[in-house]
């Protein structure tokens, strides 16, 4: 290939001297082109001590994989020179300007596996897209976000949501710290007791943030959690989120059901006997949805659902007249109604004859106030309930992952709005018509 392509690549590579391309080979059949980029310095600085003009030792050759050129895959290929310095004495290789150390990729390749991932498309696609093993872009991950975690600013975080993430069915979980204003995940560390908390409050002051300076923690009514606040956030005031408080009353709704279906099926026959196997299953998915939410076939199971003497239908109208205490508490977002809706709800619980609502009665009575900090607090529990979505969207992206710190590192990329990241390499071209003026006859 002629002098004018040679010069054409080392612009396009961002080239600059002593590096150059020396040489183009495209091979149609091999589906690659191979760029061969040579240092034409015959004496340079010591990566070491900075001494200008020290002579070349040697050269090693090394390759790395870059962007695809058209449909063909690139690779750079170098003689990379190694220094040997006479002010500090020792023989060191140069960096290059186009990748990390030690890495087979170049930058923008890493950025845009990045690019890719963070946008929520799964790792093992990526991988899959982009023609390389897993491990190797799980790796990238881990570093850059370990690198823009470094750099990341937590000084002036206040509110927090504390939630559990399960990596897999039945097995580990992992704690994670939301920046509710934010929006931010903030943290991330395998495990679920209290003392998840005080690596939180260790990391936080290494961000530059102060476990003092929390001034409200939005959590479940995890024990080990209340706990972990209590020593290591100080001044933290405590809210319930009504996501995880209508997810425990769903769950007592439940128990009644399987109780009553499986040990007094004589008297649901009786009550609801007419209908079909299929009208029968309606009733569990309707008891769990939304009423909005309905088709028509649980429109219709619910409607007999009602009017059946069940304990089944009690503990229905028990946890959907717990969630319109807290729509009411979202629409006046007073305090004293609040208390006073959810006092005459407890009352019912503990009167209703249903062991699990007694129960859920009861836990909700010994954490009264901060069950209606968590009524109030519309922006903690909008911002909970939608991180919980995004977290399982990070699981799926993360599919595949083999331990806690690929999910972490990916919860990190998508949801920790990680500022000190490589940019994307696809940026908009500028039109090649900008700058030009259109004469008209």
């Amino acid at each position: 290939m002629g002098v004018e392509i040679e010069s054409l690549f080392t612009a396009a590579l961002g080239l600059q001297a002593p590096w150059a391309v020396e040489a183009v080979e495209l091979n149609t059949t091999k589906r690659r082109i191979d760029f061969e980029v040579r240092c034409k310095a015959k004496a340079l600085s010591c990566p070491g001590c900075g001494a200008a003009q020290q002579g070349i030792h040697d050269r090693v050759r090394r390759e790395w994989r870059h962007l695809d050129f058209f449909q063909f895959e690139a690779w750079l290929h170098a003689e990379v020179p190694r220094v040997a310095c006479k002010s500090c004495g020792k023989t060191t290789q140069v960096s290059v300007p186009w990748a990390r150390e030690g890495s087979g990729f170049t930058l923008l390749f890493e950025a845009l596996g990045l690019a890719l991932c963070q946008g929520g498309l799964p790792v093992r696609q990526s991988a899959r897209m982009l023609r390389v093993r897993d491990k190797q872009l799980w790796r990238r991950i881990e570093h850059y976000v370990t690198e823009a975690r470094r750099k990341q600013d937590m000084s002036g975080v206040s509110l927090v949501g504390i939630d559990e993430t399960q990596l897999r069915k039945g097995q580990d979980y992992v704690t994670v710290v939301h920046d509710l204003d934010g929006k931010r995940l903030l943290f991330a560390t395998p495990g679920r007791d209290h003392t998840t908390l005080l690596e939180f409050a260790v990391d936080l002051r290494a961000h530059g943030g102060e476990p003092a300076a929390i001034a409200h923690a939005c959590m479940d009514m995890s024990g080990a959690y209340r706990k972990g606040v209590g020593l290591y956030l100080p001044n933290a005031q405590i809210s319930y989120d009504r996501f995880h408080i209508v997810k425990l009353a769903g769950e007592a709704m439940d128990e009644v059901r399987r109780a009553e279906w499986r040990g007094e099926s004589a008297r649901v026959q009786a009550e609801l006997g007419h209908l079909t196997a299929q009208e029968r299953r309606s009733i569990m998915w309707g008891m769990r949805r939304n009423p909005m939410g309905w088709s028509e076939t649980q429109i219709d199971a619910m409607y007999w659902l009602q009017r059946a003497n069940l304990k089944t239908a009690r503990a229905w109208r028990l946890k959907m007249a717990l969630r319109e205490v807290f729509a009411r508490a979202r629409t006046h977002n007073d305090a004293q109604l609040a208390s006073a809706d959810l006092k005459a709800w407890i009352s019912w619980a503990r009167r209703c004859r249903l062991e699990s609502f007694k129960r859920l009665g009861a836990t909700l009575k010994s954490h009264f106030d901060a069950v209606v900090r968590g009524m109030l607090d519309h922006r903690s529990n909008a911002f909970v309930e939608a991180m919980n979505g995004l977290m399982q969207q990070a699981k799926r992206a993360a599919r595949g992952f083999r331990t806690a710190a690929n999910f972490i590192a990916i919860a990190y990329l998508q949801l920790g709005k990680l500022t000190h990241l490589p940019a994307s390499p696809f940026v908009a071209a500028t039109p090649r018509s900008a700058g030009l003026t259109t004469h008209r006859a």
